[in-house]
């Protein structure tokens, strides 16, 4: 019951929010005499705002998805920008609606297009530090480590596509891909034929990945897995192995699988360089205890959308990028591609080259 009354809570918030949005959105509508049809109007935000849930309904309906997915976009920018405009219309003596009105339409339209470049132009970051560890293969290891590709309907196969030309021009010895690959179902992953995508990529010691949340949300985890087989991609699920005489590289379960396996149980005695996959960087503390050497996050997405950050680094003790814990290296990626919207404000796509000197 309790459950229940949250969840109608929740969406009367939602809706009250979203009538908020429509009711300043129709005064700059009135104010320019374009408003017309009210019923039409009203329907068709609600219809947009309730979108995402439609799509879900049945794949015939992915255009509402699609919808659903931009409207998130608009709804928290929306949201700022109609009560900016609105505070600005009470407090300020400047009162013209039409004019305020179109500075907070142009607003939105030039953030929706800054958003777009930053989700789809994904950038490399560089990454180098010495590690502790000596093999008796290598010196020095490069290593490429990318999250959060979220592939379907918006992250499509020609960002795939830009993230194996830009990981082959780093020449890795190693890729690890640290979960929400495909975004909840894989079916327009084998749609789009991206197996024969991400099989072009190239490495010394192969491609290595860990499941996220999302593929636990679309129930076809098996689909999944036997999907990156086939894309030459090794998922490793509670898993530990030895590379050559090289490194060792575990891949955890998600949190979202209640059952997974504790890190000391996947913990082998070996005195190689030991790199771990955990999807969401919930906890640097055991694997620091453990002895892990690197430990590979991805999951936060920074935020994504400006000012989400802010709470991404109150709830994780590091949403984003480098930092070392005791002495266990600690990476966590913004993502390759998005979740919802195909926009990134204070963020941007993105993956890491590393550069490890082994000592």
């Amino acid at each position: 019951m309790p459950k229940v009354i949250g969840g109608i809570l929740l969406l009367s918030i939602y809706s009250a929010l979203t009538f908020y949005i429509g009711w300043g959105l129709k005064q700059w509508l009135v104010s320019l005499g374009w408003f017309r049809y009210p019923i039409l109007y009203w329907l068709v935000l609600f219809i947009s705002a309730f979108s995402i849930v439609i799509g879900r309904l049945h794949e015939s309906l992915k255009t509402f998805s699609v919808i659903g997915n931009y409207w998130m976009f608009i709804f928290e920018y929306g949201l700022l920008i109609c009560l900016t405009a609105h505070v600005v219309i009470w407090l300020s003596p400047f009162k013209n609606v039409q004019i305020i009105g179109s500075i907070a339409i142009a607003v939105l339209f030039v953030l929706s297009i800054v958003g777009s470049y930053l989700a789809y132009s994904p950038v490399v970051r560089h990454l180098e530090f010495t590690m502790d560890k000596k093999t008796s293969e290598l010196d020095t290891l490069r290593v490429v480590v990318a999250s959060d590709f979220h592939l379907g309907v918006l992250s499509h196969k020609r960002h795939l596509e830009r993230f194996v030309t830009l990981s082959n021009e780093a020449k890795p010895d190693i890729v690890f891909l640290v979960g929400d690959i495909v975004d909840d179902d894989p079916k327009w992953f084998v749609n789009e034929g991206m197996a024969d995508v991400m099989k072009q990529l190239t490495t010394t010691y192969g491609v290595y990945g860990v499941l996220g949340n999302h593929e636990y949300y679309g129930k076809k985890i098996p689909e999944f897995v036997e999907e990156m087989e086939k894309a030459h991609v090794k998922i490793l699920r509670d898993e530990t192995i030895r590379i050559d005489n090289t490194l060792i590289v575990t891949g955890q379960e998600d949190l979202t699988n209640k059952e997974r396996k504790q890190l000391d149980a996947l913990k082998l005695t070996d005195d190689l360089p030991w790199f771990v996959m955990n999807h969401t960087p919930n906890d640097l503390k055991t694997p620091a205890d453990f002895g892990v050497d690197f430990h590979m996050s991805g999951h936060t997405h920074k935020g994504q959308l400006w000012p989400n950050q802010y709470i991404t680094s109150r709830v994780f003790e590091l949403d984003y990028g480098y930092k070392m814990k005791e002495q266990m290296h600690t990476l966590v990626s913004s993502g390759f591609g998005f979740w919802g919207p195909p926009m990134r404000i204070g963020s941007r796509s993105e993956l890491w080259v590393v550069d490890i000197h082994l000592q």
